[in-house]
């Protein structure tokens, strides 16, 4: 299938790895920019628009981190998806943390990130006039445009948060196990994506403080639970 007016940003340091990908990424249709160290990728974000990230984690002059955690400041809903040699648990739950939506641990196969690039891509749905709305509580969620809205205030989501938040809500009052969250949303339920999940679920909770109606609770060693008050 032919995309080009979707553009993604490369930033990684490899070059032989970001000749490879980017080449793949180019065959699949994908217009692609690449950057080879954190500050050029800052420059690069900031000179066109860009639909998906794909961040390194450790870049010369400007980590991943620190790259993702100025577009974040700007940009609430682009998906940044991490690539990493790491192995520490700690680094990848510090990318969820910091607002990334994923990552992919390296050597990792081109099939793979372009399965992941598909699915937030797909996901992505631009600002429209007819976008779903759904009561919750004093809330009011907005997935297509990415927004929890309460009298409070604006809450602009990332797409994994309201990937997250939504699949809570088709699933009113249920105790969803864990297993099955991480499955549904990523594909997976290995430990790492499990303590992703709980960042995720931990963010949420946070911004659903105004309605203290509305309970995300924590069924211990079985998964969550979206109580929703009575209508």
């Amino acid at each position: 299938m032919n995309k080009p007016e979707l553009h993604l940003l490369l930033v990684e340091d490899d070059l032989n790895l970001a000749f490879v990908v980017r080449d793949n990424l180019e065959q699949a249709g994908y217009r692609v920019t690449h950057a080879a160290d954190g500050e050029a990728g800052w420059e690069a974000w900031q000179a066109d628009h860009v639909d998906l990230c794909i961040f390194d984690v450790m870049l010369p002059k400007r980590d991943g981190f620190d790259l993702a955690t100025g577009i974040r400041q700007r940009d609430s809903q682009v998906p940044i998806l991490f690539l990493t040699a790491r192995g520490q648990k700690e680094d990848r739950l510090q990318g969820f943390r910091l607002g990334g939506d994923d990552y992919l641990t390296k050597p990792f196969s081109i099939e793979e990130l372009l399965l992941r690039i598909e699915v937030f891509l797909r996901r992505s749905r631009p600002i429209t006039a007819t976008a779903r709305v759904t009561d919750l509580g004093t809330y009011q969620f907005d997935y297509d445009n990415l927004m929890l809205e309460h009298a409070q205030g604006l809450r602009q989501l990332t797409q994994k948060e309201a990937d997250v938040l939504a699949f809570f809500c088709a699933h009113p009052n249920q105790l969803l196990k864990r297993e099955e969250i991480l499955l549904a949303l990523w594909g997976d339920d290995d430990y790492f994506l499990g303590r992703s999940l709980d960042v995720f679920v931990s963010r949420l909770r946070k911004y659903l403080q105004y309605d203290d109606r509305l309970v995300l609770e924590n069924v211990h060693g079985v998964g969550f639970r979206l109580r929703l008050p009575a209508m």
